[in-house]
Parts: structure tokens; sequence; C-alpha cells
């Protein structure tokens, strides 16, 4: 069963966030929070709960004692979405609720092909996964793709997408996977995609108003938080940092640590093998550790003057012990947050490491139809 898009009230989309954003309340709460009548706030949760994104706490999960005023949350039953993410010889594939949580999220080495055979193949794991997973009959938002480059078209139709994966640069992408998935598209940077991730699972949501997050994967990107929204300038390429490190030269990517491992004789092909080709070329992955430090230090340093973000974390497809040590040097490094923020009592933050991992893109492509629906104009 397909459901028609949902189409909300700007004060629905105003209570939603609350909720995302700070977690249960109780109408009261939201009625003094959004500056709104009790009673709005009981007609607006009321339609929200009849369309199945908002619900009452359970009774188990409250005072035993009284008769306390029930929470309400987001609902998990208010549906789910998809999210497909391509590194280096490895499908993510992600499908998330309406209330965030993860319902599944698999990893799968793929024979890397046109656009067209891509779709026809997630059509199949789209299918298989709905199944697999009961999900027939429930509110299905649609699939968000992580592409691996910037926009090239205002539309987000076309993609600059990465030179190792021919026959996809330029290719109108949104129109292909559309008419094979027969569903609703959302395509965007992958590191946009993975900062959206981050924000909502990552803990950022409740503890920060603009975050940075660096994603190393094919190429390198950052993807911006500010206020709640993805910020992506004005055709989509906004955090394109990897035009400080020219494909032509070494980078602090994923697919040139493969490159470098390859160059000093190790065999491995992709992420599929990564694990089980690189024990005894330790000393080249700290060479390479050391010098992708520096060359992502002016961008951390940059990031802080321009934006003042509340966090900045790295995230990878990388194994964790590698990332660890990248964040681990970045931190022993001049990170500059200014002689201003000494005394403020906002406080300073070291560079983290994402704990979402490689999956962080795939997780961020299925938010997107999530987000959309509360999206703020």
């Amino acid at each position: 069963m397909r459901y028609p898009s949902l189409t909300l009230l700007d004060e629905e989309k105003r209570l939603l966030w609350q909720l995302r954003t700070h977690g249960a309340q109780s109408r009261s709460t939201l009625a003094a929070t959004l500056q709104i009548s009790n009673s709005a706030v009981t007609r607006l949760t009321k339609a929200l709960a009849a369309q199945g994104l908002v619900e009452e706490m359970p009774s188990e999960a409250l005072p035993a004692r009284g008769r306390p005023t029930v929470p309400l949350r987001i609902s998990a039953a208010g549906g789910y979405a998809f999210g497909l993410a391509l590194y280096a010889g490895i499908l993510e594939i992600a499908v998330v609720d309406y209330a965030g949580g993860v319902i599944a999220l698999t990893s799968e080495a793929i024979e890397l092909t046109d656009p067209a055979g891509f779709a026809r193949h997630v059509d199949r794991r789209i299918h298989e996964l709905t199944l697999e997973h009961r999900l027939l009959g429930r509110r299905l938002y649609g699939v968000g793709f992580s592409a691996p480059g910037p926009a090239l078209s205002r539309d987000g139709n076309r993609w600059s997408i990465v030179r190792n994966l021919p026959g996809w640069k330029d290719a109108p992408l949104r129109d292909i996977f559309a008419e094979t998935l027969q569903l609703p598209i959302w395509i965007e940077n992958d590191a946009t995609a993975a900062a959206l991730a981050e924000y909502y699972l990552g803990g950022l949501i409740g503890r920060c108003t603009t975050a940075i997050v660096i994603l190393l994967g094919h190429g390198v990107g950052a993807g911006i938080i500010h206020e709640g929204r993805l910020m992506r300038g004005e055709a989509g390429g906004a955090g394109e940092i990897g035009m400080f490190y020219p494909g032509d030269r070494p980078r602090p990517t994923t697919l040139d640590l493969i490159a470098t491992l390859q160059a000093a004789g190790c065999g491995v092909d992709s992420l599929a093998n990564f694990a089980d080709a690189i024990p005894g070329y330790e000393a080249v992955i700290d060479r390479w550790l050391e010098r992708a430090a520096d060359q992502l230090l002016q961008t951390v340093n940059s990031a802080i003057a321009w934006l003042e973000p509340g966090a900045i974390r790295l995230m990878s497809p990388l194994p964790t012990p590698i990332m660890q040590g990248l964040v681990e040097r970045l931190n022993r490094r001049d990170i500059i947050w200014g002689e201003h923020s000494v005394e403020s009592d906002i406080g300073r933050y070291r560079v983290e490491m994402s704990l979402l991992g490689g999956a962080g893109a795939a997780l961020g492509a299925a938010l997107l139809p999530i987000h959309a629906t509360i999206a703020r104009n």
C-alpha cells in the first residue's frame, strides 16, 4: 500500500520539531514552549496522532504514583524510509522509522555498474527488506541516496559523481531511480547526508545548533547543520572541501589510503577485503595518518573560523582504530579556537570520531525523506 505524500501545516511541523529536538513532552509544556493555546495543541496533536506521527508514552514508562500528565513523543509507527550509500565496492542500505529508529542496516559487496543497473539491484533489495521486516502496509516516505560528489544542477538531478563510478557523472540520477523504483527519490551529497545522520542519531540534536561532519569516503567532503537545517549553498555544493585536495595528488580519503597501501604491495582491493589485507602494513597506515592529519588541520581551523560549530566530527567507512588514530593526531596539532573563546561560557570541543562509521551516509540518506516532512522554510 502506497500512502499519498504527507503535507503538514507549519504549526504541525513546529510541534514535531519540538518533540524531535527535546524529546517527549506534555501538551501543556508544548503549549508554553510554542506559545499557543492548550486547545490549539490538543487540536494539532489529535490530527498528528490520527496520521500515526505522534503517540502518548506507554503507561509503563510513567511514574507509578498519582495521575501524571501523559507526555507525547514521535511515533515510530509513522512510517519508514530507505537510504543508500556507495563506498569502494560496498553498498550500504539503511531502513529507518519515523522516530529515527534503525529498522535495518545492511552492507554488501557490489559489482559497480551503471545507474540503471544499480537501480534494478536496489529495487530487488528494497522488496526483500520490506518483506523481511514486515513493512507492507506502512507509510513509505521514499528512498534517499547519498551521492559521492557535488551537485551539477540546481534541481539535484545531475551530480559530479567520483571517477571510479563510470557512467554516473552528469547522469539524471533522480529520473533513473524514480523510473525504476516508482518511489519518491531524495539525492544529497554524501557528506551532507552524513551530517544529518550525525545530528539525529549521533547525539548532536540536543547538544548544539551548528555542527560539521567531515566525511572521508570516495573523496573528502563536509556536511553542515545550522539551526537544525541542512546548509546546502546555492546549488547543493556547501561543504565541498574536496576542492582543497586535487584528485591528482595525495588526499585524505578512503580511496587514497587504499591506493597508498596498494603502492606498498598490499593486496587490498576495496573495503570488502580491507581488514584481511592490511596486517603487516601498519607502518604504511601510520605514515598516511600523519599526512592526512596535516592535510585536514587547515580545513578544521577554517571551519572553526567561519562557523564556530558546537561539534566537529570525522566519519568514514574505514575501521575504527584507523579513524581513532586520525582523530588523536588532529587533536595533538594546533587546532585554533581563537583567543576570544578562552573566556567563553560555551567552551571548546575537540574533534571527535563519529560512532556511526560507514553507516552514517546511508542512515542520513534514509532520514532525508523523513526530515523533509518537517523541514522548516
